[in-house]
């Protein structure tokens, strides 16, 4: 008998047609995010389940089928499952790292430079037949040669971010972790490893690229938007909850930063009162990884996982290596 896997919702078809070569896969035919009750009745009698990260995956998740062998979560990110439980009950969690990187911090740059250069803003008023001719004072922006980024996560999408911004823009860059990086600093070229407040208080642009982590949740509220300049750029590719929505509002209306670039959101797929009505933000719906080779690859990625695990084998990207000691 073939192994059962659910998948909460359509993906690309290159994982699922790895999968349906050995296993009997249901696909969720809603196309939303499922309710906790209508994840545990597809769960349930399965042998995997390949989740999304709008999939909140609990206990009462990873006990509805005894037989769960894994979850493989389609992202890089893991916030939505807790692992200690997963961990517990011995069911390998993996993810889909590395193969977003290139799109993602593409995404962070076209976010940094369509804020700065007030492209939405121009585009709408050129579509609106506003445009009547050259003007010298009309959208002004800000400059990226010679000014400085400060990267917040000097993992692999932040060091993407900085390389591209420093080799190709002539920027100067900072940056924070917990630690500094020798990877990070070899990537970029030169780079000055520093504290978060040096970061904001220095930086004419600050992009955003850490796990959502209790440590990591507002990260950027009222006092370190504070930290920043009045002409800097805030960009998070993040997860929404690492910044202060609410506070981020507040700074953007009163102008105490120039601008945003948002492509993730605290209470996804809610905003917070008052963003959407600002000019001098731009809004993405969590389409950093959109390209068609991304979310194909994740597709295959999420579903080798799942084929090594249901094979005994750890999954190549396995997030919680502890169940195997």
């Amino acid at each position: 008998m073939k192994p059962k896997v659910f998948v909460s919702r359509a993906i690309p078809e290159e994982g699922i047609k790895l999968l349906k070569k050995s296993c009997d896969v249901t696909i969720s035919k809603k196309n939303r995010v499922l309710t906790k009750k209508e994840l545990i009745a597809g769960v349930k009698g399965k042998d995997a389940l390949l989740c999304l990260l709008t999939d909140k995956i609990d206990m009462s998740v990873l006990k509805a089928s005894k037989k769960l062998k894994v979850v493989a979560n389609y992202a890089v990110g893991f916030d939505n499952i807790d692992l200690k439980a997963a961990s517990k009950l011995k069911i390998p969690v993996s993810n889909t790292p590395g193969v977003l990187t290139d799109a993602v911090a593409d995404h962070a740059v076209t976010l940094l430079l369509s804020t700065a250069r007030r492209i939405p803003e121009s585009d709408s008023f050129t579509r609106a037949g506003k445009y009547k001719g050259w003007e010298p004072m009309l959208y002004l922006g800000g400059d990226t040669a010679g000014k400085t980024l400060g990267v917040i996560g000097g993992g692999r999408i932040g060091s993407a971010v900085a390389s591209r911004m420093a080799k190709g823009f002539g920027m100067k860059v900072l940056y924070t972790d917990v630690k500094r990086s020798p990877k990070f600093e070899q990537a970029v070229g030169k780079a000055k490893y520093t504290s978060l407040a040096n970061v904001l208080k220095q930086s004419d642009f600050v992009s955003v690229h850490v796990p959502l982590l209790p440590a990591t949740h507002h990260l950027i509220s009222t006092k370190q938007l504070k930290m920043m300049k009045k002409t800097a750029y805030l960009i998070n590719t993040s997860r929404g909850p690492v910044i202060d929505e609410k506070a981020l509002v507040a700074a953007l209306k009163k102008k105490e930063i120039a601008g945003a670039g948002m492509d993730v959101f605290e209470k996804e797929p809610k905003l917070a009162p008052g963003l959407a009505k600002l000019a001098n933000v731009v809004l993405t719906p969590h389409t950093a990884s959109a390209t068609h080779y991304t979310r194909s690859a994740m597709s295959e990625i999420a579903a080798k996982n799942v084929l090594a695990a249901l094979k005994g084998k750890r999954p190549p990207q396995l997030l919680n290596p502890e169940i195997y000691e």
